[in-house]
Parts: C-alpha cells; structure tokens; sequence
C-alpha cells in the first residue's frame, strides 16, 4: 500500500509528463503581438511584399512547417496534443488556442487554461513566422541600427548572435530526468566550443549562410543571411556535416587472410554534435559483403547516438555522440576466401530522424503518413574484395571540411585539421 501510494506520488507530482523540464522563458509563448504602425498584418505574406526573397526562403524552411510536420503532429498526437510544445512550434500567442494562466508546481498537465480571444488558427499554421523572431511591441527588431522603412524598426544586437536561437534549441532538464544535455539542447553543445567562437562562428554561419543583397525591395545592398534554417531533415546538409573515409589493413590482403576494414567519421561540419536535436535522431555504420548475385554473406552494423531510459525516471545511459571536430573509427574484420572474385565489400552511412520502432508505433498508432524519409544514406561505397582494393579505396580519401567553410563571396573560412 505504501509502496503504491509512493509511485503516485511520484507520477503525479514529481516526474514530469513531458520529456523537459520548464525554463521560464519557454514555460509560456511569446506575448501577444500587435501590428506594428504601417503594416495592415502579421502574416508572412505581407511581410514578404517587401521582403520576397527572404519571404521564399523561409517558406522551404523547416521553421516554417514547425506545426504541421507530419511527424511533429504525430508525436503531439501521442502526447496528448500538450499545450507546451506550441511554445516552439507556434510560439507567438496569436497562434495559440489558449492562454495558460498558471503552471501549479510546473505540472504542464494541471495548467490552468483559458480560450484566448486573440487565437488565429491561419496564422498558427504559419509555424515559427516572422514575428515570433522580428516583432515586438509594435516595432520590427533586426540587425541594422540604420534601417529606413515604412514601420517602426530597432536594432537588436541578439541577431549577429546565436542567443537568438537559445529559447526553443536549449531544451533544459526537469526533475527526475538525467540527460547530459536536454533533448532538445544543440545551444548547449554548440556553447563553450572555443574553436567555433574563436573563429567567430555561430549558429547563423552555417543554417542562415551570408549573402549580399537588398534586405528590403529597393533597399541598399547589404551583408546579410538567408533564411533557411537547413538542419537534421535536409539530407545535403548531414552529408555535409559527417566526413567518411573507408581504409583496409592489409591493402591487398590474400587469400585466406583476415582483412580489417576501418571506416572514420569525423564530424568535419558541425560546430555541435552530431547528430543532435531530437533524442530519437542517430547514425548507423554498416558493413556488407556481397557476392556477384548481390547477396549478403557477411554484416556488421553499429550505432552512434543517444540511449536513454525512459522509465520510470529519464537516464541517458550512454552518448556516443561526435563532438566538432571529433572522429570515431569503426572496424569490420573479414577473412579472404580462396575465391574472391565477384566479392564487394558496401559501407554505408545511413541517418535516421527517428528509430524503426518508433517510425512503426507512429504510423499504426498515431496517423504518421510522412512523405519525407524518416531516415537516408548519406555515405555508400562499393570496393571490389581483389588486387583493386588498394586502388579503390585510395579514391575515397579526402580532406575534410567545415559544411560551413564558403562564405557569400566563396571565401573560404575553415579548414578542419
């Protein structure tokens, strides 16, 4: 009885019902924003009268599909459709349903609620739009301190910054949860990174890239970024990021002779971990010889990401995660046949957004119907098991570099090693 009494306690009033704890600045959305004096809307579209090409830039970015991405909606869906994710998903308190009122001892589930007589729901599906970053108190904040427009504006240091993008990708720990870093937390591994700071690099370096051009139709041409915001559902920007090279000891191995194939990754293009964000997010290094009809004969597969236990406290049992900069090798040894000819030996390096069984509970139990891949290979190469080996493999070595090493003007800024 005691015992049973404890564990509702527990589930009740101490451990969260949300994988993150409430920092306060992300507990509640954005205040309400009204239309700043000479614009007739907050929408993107208006915005993007004046500002076409950032206007089309954002409307591939992942920002703004932040509400109706499929599997977004999904995993709202298991969680109950919790009113704290729209916090980061739609962040401004136009977009919002309800206004929360009060959080009782930070339970997200005993918030108090109330109709919010501001709610848009077209805009809502607008996502992370202009305004959750650009407007607030009737002025348009941004990184010039010389803007000329037909609005209010204010020069907003925070924007030559990465501090802009701390309040959504620096998800905190809460009670009874034991990450390294929240599950949401690239901020935190991006700061401190000496060399990325040194080097001036931040967040905008790599996911806003820099570019001249006219801010504003028939504005001056400036220094500015593009508004793309390309991360861990954009295949080129992974492959980018993760640096691979395959090499075999002996390089011409016999017959009979045991072969140790060693593949290196090296996070060569991210100035945090990789991968990072969701929790769910990982790579896997896979090894398969093949013979001439393609069938596998032998496979070897490993993993690099997060391992976390969910019940019935959060524990990150282990992170293999690369650090910037950081390489890891994984080997696979095999013994030459007497007969090889027609053998290939296939390295792939596949990036996964979410794990097989969670893809499978989605679908069948949430309504996932996603078109984009939950998961792609960013990294394959066939060598041929023979006196070629050496050859082939000589062909896949490189020098890698930061994903991020061209600026606007093609210059380039870093070079790893």
């Amino acid at each position: 009885m005691v015992a049973a009494g404890a564990t509702y306690l527990y589930y009740t009033e101490v451990k969260p019902v949300v994988i993150f704890g409430l920092r306060s600045d992300y507990a509640h959305a954005i205040p309400y924003q009204k239309i700043p004096a000479g614009l007739d809307s907050l929408k993107a579209e208006s915005c993007g009268t004046c500002h076409k090409e950032i206007y089309d830039e954002w409307k591939t970015s992942i920002h703004a599909k932040a509400f109706e991405d499929p599997f977004f909606q999904a995993y709202w869906k298991r969680d109950n459709n919790i009113w704290v994710c729209l916090n980061c998903h739609t962040p401004l308190e136009n977009q919002q349903p309800t206004l929360i009122k009060d959080i009782p001892h930070g339970r997200v589930e005993k918030a108090v609620e109330e109709p919010n007589p501001h709610y848009d729901a077209d805009y809502q599906r607008e996502s992370i739009t202009c305004a959750a970053c650009h407007v607030r108190d009737g002025v348009i904040l941004g990184p010039f301190d010389d803007s000329a427009a037909p609005h209010p504006t204010k020069f907003d240091p925070t924007f030559r910054t990465a501090q802009v993008c701390y309040r959504c990708h620096n998800v905190v720990s809460g009670p009874a949860q034991f990450y390294n870093v929240g599950p949401c937390g690239t901020y935190a591994e991006y700061e401190g990174k000496y060399f990325m700071q040194e080097r001036g690099f931040i967040c905008q370096t790599c996911h806003m890239p820099e570019i001249e051009r006219p801010v504003a139709r028939g504005g001056p041409i400036r220094q500015g970024r593009r508004h793309l915001w390309r991360g861990g559902h954009d295949p080129e920007m992974i492959k980018q990021a993760v640096a691979v090279r395959v090499q075999a000891d002996p390089p011409a191995p016999k017959p009979g002779e045991r072969v140790t194939f060693t593949a290196t990754l090296i996070n060569a293009g991210a100035g945090h971990k990789v991968p990072t964000g969701d929790p769910d997010r990982h790579f896997t290094v896979e090894f398969l010889v093949q013979d001439k009809d393609g069938r596998t004969v032998s496979q070897q597969t490993d993993t690099m990401g997060r391992w976390i236990l969910w019940q019935p406290v959060v524990v990150e049992v282990y992170d293999n995660r690369l650090l910037p900069l950081a390489s890891r090798e994984y080997k696979f040894s095999y013994r030459m046949p007497e007969q090889a000819a027609g053998l290939t030996l296939k390295t792939l390096v596949r990036y996964h957004i979410l794990t097989d069984d969670q893809h499978e509970m989605l679908q069948t139990k949430y309504g996932l119907t996603a078109d984009d891949p939950y998961r792609f290979t960013i990294y394959e190469r066939a060598f041929p098991l023979s006196s070629e080996l050496t050859a082939a493999l000589n062909l896949d070595a490189y020098d890698p570099k930061l994903a991020c090493r061209v600026d606007g003007k093609g210059k380039t800024l870093y070079k790893a090693g």
